[in-house]
């Protein structure tokens, strides 16, 4: 008899977990592929620590085949699924076209990076989503120091020691964050440099980490103001050139580093699935089932999960909820096939974590505010215990941080025309 196939397109947070547990579910009893277009898990929340030169690129970068138990994994992108057939298409990385058909299928694509209609974004600005993004923005933040050291120009020098990130969400907060004190760092070693790195963080929002708990936002806005982060709420981008960018407020910001983070979207490739969506995501039932498919799941940051904490609203688009729904949705595809029974989504928020470089960080666990030095234990705790992978060697990094000076080269692996913003579909 042939087995049952349970086809995963998406290898993030919600793809691992889902083929991590299906695995341990099936016990053989099922093909299990993952469709993925690298071979790693991204473990994301460590990006900023990559940029700035903190932990190595490769801690993050969580092999999939070794890890994953009992999975096939294909390398590819999807492109097409027919929901009549049952099969998934992609684009294998030298080109080549295939097909996988299933039995059951999860569709986990995650997110991209959330565009605004701002004039000159997508040709200066870079986003911070990959290991590609991580590792251009390291360069090219010592690229500019360096040059700046060597400009006799001052107007010059300190626009090369300028750097901007627009959005004070939880990556651009700790982007910038890291990125001061990696520059001042920088700056330490070059005593001709003359100036001081300046970084910038703007918003639209009213406050830093607008998402989170408010006594989050007020210890994550005194660290960076104390560290010299010229925060700006209530301001964004009107206008980037090549030269500087103009603020929403009239200011005019010289610069040559624009990072993107002001969020993320749903990749469009649900959207062109023909399926019912909200606000760019796929719709689900709480069981995260498709409707009118029942052979097909959706979950993380591309599925509308009905959020059954707060009826009417659906979940937001985090790690935690999406780690949390790959979990579930491999039990509720055992239940499919009378191994158990199926289980609605719900799920409290545990408490969030934010890593603001140095000694600090801002921690609520189970609604337990915290900042400093415990902020920080907690936080380094959580990332090891949520990591599936590479544990030893994150800590490790991070203790040879703590008592070695860091160094800081530029690598060249990533040119700027390998990492653009992607300029489809801008949101309003």
């Amino acid at each position: 008899m042939t087995k049952p196939r349970v086809v995963i397109v998406g290898a993030g947070f919600a793809g691992y977990h889902a083929a991590k547990t299906l695995s341990r579910l099936a016990r053989d009893r099922a093909e299990i592929v993952l469709l993925n277009s690298t071979d790693y898990f991204l473990y994301l929340p460590l990006l900023p620590e990559v940029a700035a030169g903190v932990v190595e690129p490769g801690r993050i970068a969580v092999p999939l085949t070794g890890t994953l138990d009992g999975v096939r994994v294909v390398i590819g992108e999807a492109d097409h699924v027919d929901l009549q057939n049952r099969w998934v298409g992609f684009t294998q990385p030298e080109g080549d076209r295939n097909r996988l058909a299933y039995d059951r299928l999860i569709l986990a694509v995650g997110s991209v990076n959330k565009l605004l209609p701002i004039p000159g974004v997508t040709e200066y600005a870079h986003g911070f989503r990959g290991l590609p993004e991580a590792l251009y923005l390291h360069d090219h933040v010592v690229r500019q120091i360096e040059l700046a050291e060597q400009a006799e120009d001052p107007a010059e020098r300190q626009a090369r020691s300028t750097f901007v990130v627009v959005g004070a969400g939880y990556t651009g907060t700790e982007v910038a964050a890291h990125g001061k004190l990696f520059t001042d760092a920088l700056a330490a070693q070059r005593p001709r440099l003359k100036v001081r790195p300046k970084w910038l963080l703007l918003d639209v929002a009213g406050r830093v980490l607008p998402e989170l708990d408010e006594r989050m936002s007020r210890t994550a806005d005194r660290v960076l103001r104390r560290r010299g982060v010229d925060v700006r709420m209530g301001t964004s981008v009107a206008v980037a050139t090549a030269d500087g960018v103009k603020l929403s407020d009239g200011d005019y910001v010289p610069t040559c580093s624009l990072v993107w983070c002001v969020g993320v979207r749903p990749d469009p490739f649900v959207a062109d699935l023909g399926l019912r969506t909200e606000k760019g995501r796929l719709v689900v039932d709480e069981y995260l089932n498709v409707p009118g498919f029942p052979e097909v799941y959706a979950c993380g940051d591309a599925a509308a999960v009905p959020d059954l904490t707060r009826p009417g609203q659906i979940c937001t688009m985090t790690a935690q909820h999406a780690q949390r729904q790959g979990k579930l949705v491999a039990h509720n595809i055992a239940a499919s096939y009378g191994q158990g029974r199926r289980r609605p989504y719900r799920h409290h928020d545990l408490g969030w974590v934010v890593d603001l470089g140095g000694r600090d960080a801002a921690a609520n666990p189970l609604k337990v505010p915290l900042s400093g030095l415990l902020a920080k234990a907690v936080t380094r705790g959580y990332h090891l215990l949520a990591m599936p992978g590479n544990r030893a060697r994150v800590g490790a990094d991070w203790v040879l941080d703590a008592t070695l000076p860091r160094s800081a080269v530029q690598l060249g692996l990533v040119p700027a025309n390998a990492v653009p913003l992607e300029s489809a579909s801008p949101e309003l």
